[in-house]
């Protein structure tokens, strides 16, 4: 069986060559989002699918000084049964965005690369966006061009439960599902909690900088059966 199983991951290492990743947009993704899409030949983001409560779609996971943080984004509730996720709108009552940034700031200034990317971040802090859809493809653009990563990408415009010409990475979204172990880097507050495994892609950018696009091209791919 344990031949079986490494034949599998070698076979499956060498399609990631003409790779179609299929996943959801989200905000600041886990690293192993940015996983699938530097080993992806082409990206395609899942755009009809309903909006989900307690996902990724509106959330991100930092390391802080206290430990593993959750940054959500508040929505605008709908009385709709379902409500597709690209017509979700962010609730402005409150500045959530300076929480968040503050929030960074706490946890990656004494990063290495806080300062190098804090500049072309800050934006994204201050813009008011109106639909939680806009956010999330910019601050996944921002990240692509950290990277150093080309941006382009396909949208579905129906939505299907299977999806037999792409390598469907949609379960990411749920954090619960995603089991994906990464390769240990230095983090700021390691000493105190030790290493936190795939948080956001910003916790990797912050630590690692140029390098992490070697890291992430590294690190192997797991898709749920």
């Amino acid at each position: 069986m344990k031949h079986i199983l490494i034949a599998q991951l070698t076979h499956f290492r060498i399609d990631t060559l003409k790779m179609n990743a299929l996943l959801y947009p989200s905000y600041f993704p886990s690293i192993s989002h940015f996983v699938a899409i530097a080993q992806a030949n082409r990206v395609t983001f899942e755009m009809e699918d309903n909006y989900q409560k307690q996902t990724n779609r509106n959330r991100m996971y930092i390391y802080s000084p206290n430990g593993i943080q959750l940054l959500n984004i508040p929505i605008k509730h709908s009385k709709l049964a379902h409500q597709k996720t690209k017509e979700v709108r962010i609730e402005s009552a409150f500045d959530w965005q300076k929480q968040h940034f503050k929030s960074l700031e706490a946890a990656y200034r004494t990063s290495p690369f806080f300062e190098y990317f804090e500049d072309d971040l800050a934006p994204i802090f201050n813009k008011k966006y109106d639909f939680l859809m806009d956010l999330n493809l910019e601050s996944m653009a921002v990240v692509s061009k950290f990277l150093g990563l080309e941006f382009d990408y396909d949208e579905t415009t129906e939505f299907f439960h299977e999806v037999p010409d792409k390598v469907d990475f949609r379960d990411l979204i749920n954090g619960k599902k995603d089991t994906a172990q990464f390769e240990p880097y230095t983090q700021v507050f390691d000493d105190k909690h030790g290493y936190l495994n795939n948080l956001s892609v910003l916790d990797l950018l912050f630590n690692e900088g140029r390098y992490a696009l070697d890291y992430l091209k590294k690190q192997p791919l797991i898709v749920q059966p």
